[in-house]
């Protein structure tokens, strides 16, 4: 029984270290396609497919990781967006990076738990949905509250809110949302082979 659960759990974290490794190339990779004043996030499919397959903790963790490689790209400047709001404060950005994506993963696992009970497809694609929009969402609410400056500055005259779902993040969030909804069918197989295994 000892034997059982230990290689269970080396399953789980080998699982997890996989779809870490996925969403850290994915990200590196995404950093330097941009549409707008910031990168396009790839990672968010394979936040919810690990949300899924591995409970809502491993989400929130793999969430955590696209969030340390998005202030790594702050940091360093990789994204010239990020790493404007960076110099601005760094404390705020830090904290934006982690509790964004971690929400996202955690949210996700919690959606897909709730609904796959009766239906894994409906569950799937609702985390699909929740993930990109808490994320965008987060994301908003801290330009509001904390870089409204940056963003009166960035909109140039142009009304805050047009801005914002025009020139902030409204391309990046379609090509977000609109891949996470085409690529949770595929979500949804991996899911079933898992569990036929």
């Amino acid at each position: 029984m000892a034997n059982r659960k230990t290689s269970t759990n080396t399953k789980r974290l080998t699982g997890i270290a996989i779809f870490s490794a996925i969403i850290i190339l994915l990200q590196l990779f995404a950093t330097f396609v941009k549409f707008g004043q910031f990168s396009i996030t790839l990672t968010l499919i394979p936040i919810v497919v690990g949300s899924a397959v591995y409970g809502i903790g491993a989400g929130a963790f793999l969430g955590g990781v696209f969030g340390l490689i998005v202030l790594v790209a702050c940091i360093f400047g990789w994204d010239i967006g990020g790493n404007i709001l960076w110099t601005a404060n760094p404390l705020i950005t830090a904290l934006l990076c982690f509790i964004k994506g971690i929400a996202a993963g955690f949210l996700s696992g919690v959606v897909y738990n709730l609904l796959a009970k009766k239906n894994s497809n409906l569950g799937i694609i609702a985390a699909a949905v929740i993930s990109p929009v808490t994320n965008t969402g987060i994301f908003l609410a801290a330009m509001i509250l904390f870089y409204n400056d940056i963003l009166t500055e960035w909109a140039a005259g142009t009304p805050a809110l047009s801005y914002i779902i025009f020139g902030l993040v409204g391309i990046n969030f379609l090509i977000e949302f609109i891949s996470n909804i085409v690529l949770s069918p595929v979500a949804s197989r991996i899911l079933k082979i898992k569990t036929k295994m």
